[in-house]
């Protein structure tokens, strides 16, 4: 293989599978002909998506698909032959160097933590995803969603993780600092495991800037925000309803005026809409990196478009390029 990076998209996922997914990676494909990409599915339904061929694109059948709603540890182990499952596989075996899916998330999760195993040294995967914040920096929450029952040595891990993914994906913030999700900023404040995990953090060496709350989370004021995949799944969907409200209660006043204020709003305010809308869309970010994965997965939004998944795909390149896995090993056992 070489310098060539291989990657495994998973052409059956998403709600706009396999067209969307099937054209990201296409475009991807196109943009980046140093990269390999394998387009995991039906091949039938596959070829009839595609706009084209290219010689670094190629098609690995896989017959089954999990839905959404399937409940997920189940699933991958019913659906041997379904892109999830083939698609761990294929991550496992070292075929591709990393896999991409907007499918069924647990399924995702369950598959790559079942076949491909965790880093040495990690009791838990985290998924960690990227938000826009008022400071301009992105800041980075973890977990979205990969595990709900999270002890304080697991806050630890993924604090661990994800200030080296910081360190390794944004140079310039070389110290990043973490915040651990509460509901006050008090040290008093919070469940048992909370404080505990406080303390872990406190005496990490880390750049712990103490407990962080909802209201701050996209202020700027912490580059990593740290919780378990039940709070953190919540705070991921509550912040993209919120800001697709604002966006469409915005669009609503402009354009619900006089002929003045519509004209208005298309001269003064349609540019900072736009640099907005922009900055707040999903599909900028491409998807959730699962950190801890003794390989590379990036989940995507399962309304991921075109545009979402050629991000993602992205951003599996650029962690195999700056090795993020080897870095999290070099630090986990220092």
């Amino acid at each position: 293989m070489g310098n060539r990076i291989s990657i495994g998209l998973d052409a059956m996922g998403g709600d706009f599978a396999p067209q969307e997914p099937v054209l990201g990676g296409y475009i991807a494909a196109r943009d980046n002909p140093e990269i390999d990409l394998v387009l995991i599915g039906d091949k039938a339904a596959i070829e009839k998506a595609l706009p084209g061929t290219l010689p670094n694109l190629k098609i690995h059948h896989a017959p089954e698909v999990i839905e959404m709603h399937d409940p997920p540890a189940i699933s991958v182990r019913r659906k041997k032959k379904s892109s999830i499952s083939v698609g761990a596989d294929l991550l496992k075996n070292g075929d591709i160097q990393a896999f991409v899916s907007a499918g069924n998330t647990g399924a995702v999760v369950a598959a790559s933590t079942l076949k491909v195993r965790l880093l040495p040294g990690i009791e838990r995967a985290g998924l960690a995803v990227a938000f826009p914040t008022i400071s301009g920096d992105p800041v980075i929450i973890i977990d979205v969603g990969a595990n709900i029952d999270t002890k304080p040595t697991h806050l630890l891990q993924y604090a661990i993780m994800s200030s080296v993914y910081c360190n390794v994906m944004w140079d310039h913030v070389q110290n990043p600092r973490i915040g651990l999700l509460n509901i006050g900023e008090e040290d008093t404040k919070g469940i048992s495991s909370y404080k505990e995990a406080a303390s872990l953090l406190k005496a990490s060496g880390l750049n712990f800037i103490g407990n962080v709350e909802g209201k701050d989370v996209f202020k700027g004021l912490a580059d990593i925000v740290v919780m378990d995949g039940f709070v953190g799944n919540v705070v991921l969907k509550v912040s993209e309803g919120a800001a697709d409200a604002v966006i469409t209660m915005l669009k609503k006043e402009i354009y619900g005026g006089s002929f003045w204020a519509k004209l208005g709003a298309m001269l003064f305010l349609l540019p900072a809409y736009k640099r907005l809308k922009k900055k707040i869309d999903y599909s900028e970010y491409g998807g959730a990196l699962l950190l801890g994965l003794n390989g590379v997965c990036i989940i995507g939004h399962g309304r991921s478009n075109a545009r979402a998944i050629k991000n993602a795909i992205n951003v599996a390149v650029k962690e195999i390029e700056r090795k993020v896995n080897e870095k999290i090993l070099q630090r986990i056992r220092v």
